[in-house]
């Protein structure tokens, strides 16, 4: 009887429905996608850099160091590799005296001109923020609550508040860090903002990893390492337990 119940009951159970075959196809693009979406925006992206460095660089070459005149092909990437030969030479004469000399010197000039002033000591800075490497800016991800209370959001922590924004602050009993908070899904643009150092809770996951998680609107979240090793030791923990009890 219970055997026959059993079989009913089996019996009754709905069985999963597989999927269509429209479905099956709509997920094997959308998997598809995901996967020569990047490879082939990066790929076109790469390129376009490639020609637009090779538009302004070879035209500059002497008619006698282009390969593109001995080669029945034109030859990509030559602007790119002068191009680098070039900022790696200006770089060398900069770490001289005399190139030190000679760049004062024109930043002196530069220093005169109205306009122009302006714009070489704002685009200075950022490169010497973004590229030195004696600057720590955007090493550290973290989430601060943002624009209320309960709302979380991810910026990445450029540096301590200096300044008369740091005087200022400090003067009211606020010690605070600049943070920068990106949009999403383009993170180059967002917002400044001085947080309070103990409103700032730091992540252990790269700024790539970050960037990653903020283009992509959250469905891309980088693996957690410490979680998994917690979620094993409660594992362990749970099978040691149910071992003790069955004894």
């Amino acid at each position: 009887m219970s055997g026959q119940t059993t079989d009913e009951h089996h019996e009754g159970e709905a069985k999963p429905a597989r999927p269509g075959g429209m479905t099956r196809l709509r997920n094997y693009f959308l998997t598809g996608l995901v996967v020569a979406g990047p490879l082939g925006i990066t790929a076109y992206l790469s390129w376009s850099i490639v020609q637009w460095v090779d538009g302004w660089v070879k035209p500059l070459l002497p008619h006698y160091y282009n390969p593109d005149t001995y080669l029945p092909f034109p030859m990509p990437g030559i602007g790119l590799i002068v191009a680098f030969i070039g900022l790696v030479f200006i770089g060398f004469l900069t770490a001289n005296i005399a190139g030190r000399t000679l760049l004062s010197y024109g930043e002196l000039l530069l220093g005169r001109m109205p306009v122009v002033r302006n714009l070489y000591s704002g685009l200075k800075q950022i490169f010497e923020t973004v590229l030195a490497e004696r600057s720590n800016s955007f090493k550290k991800a973290a989430i601060i609550e943002y624009p209320r209370p309960g709302l979380w959001a991810i910026v990445f922590i450029a540096t301590d508040a200096r300044g008369e924004v740091a005087h200022k602050l400090n003067d009211q009993g606020h010690e605070v860090t600049a943070v920068f908070l990106p949009t999403t899904p383009n993170p180059t643009s967002g917002f400044l903002l001085f947080v309070p150092k103990q409103e700032v809770i730091e992540l252990d996951m790269t700024v790539e990893e970050a960037a990653k998680l903020v283009i992509s609107a959250g469905l891309v979240s980088p693996e957690y390492a410490k979680l998994a090793v917690l979620e094993g030791e409660a594992l362990d923990d749970g099978q040691k337990a149910a071992g003790g009890g069955k004894r």
